[in-house]
């Protein structure tokens, strides 16, 4: 089975973009993510559930999809399974997101001060 992630040879570089920031594409993957990097650590399931309160098998869902995509990695040790970022870039993909959205709400909340300083327009009857 190929791997998602990674892609086949053949298949241009922003298809295998674009399945990444499909596999990031739900706000609970992105709790998740933020969770794990903000840990730095291994984090156990039990954890992740406790922070994010997402049903278990939901939870266990978006895991799978991450680690499908090589975003995440998982080990089980005795009954607890730990996870953690794959590769520590992603802490940066989330921080440039994060960025990226502040500056643009910011950039919109200017606009909207400024829609408030335009005189009022009278009403038609």
């Amino acid at each position: 089975m190929p791997q998602p992630f990674l892609g086949r040879p053949e298949q241009p570089l922003y298809e295998i973009k674009a399945n990444l920031f499909k596999a990031l594409a739900h706000p609970a993957r992105i709790r998740i993510l933020e969770i794990l990097s903000t840990s730095g650590k291994p984090t156990p399931v039990s954890e992740m559930l406790a922070e994010t309160e997402i049903e278990p098998t939901l939870l266990s869902q978006h895991l799978a999809v991450l680690k499908r995509h090589h975003v995440v990695s998982g080990k089980r040790v005795g009954n607890a399974v730990f996870y953690e970022l794959a590769h520590p870039k992603i802490s940066e993909l989330l921080v440039i997101a994060r960025t990226f959205l502040a500056d643009t709400l910011g950039a919109q909340r200017d606009q909207l001060e400024a829609l408030r300083t335009l005189p009022p327009l009278g009403q038609h009857s």
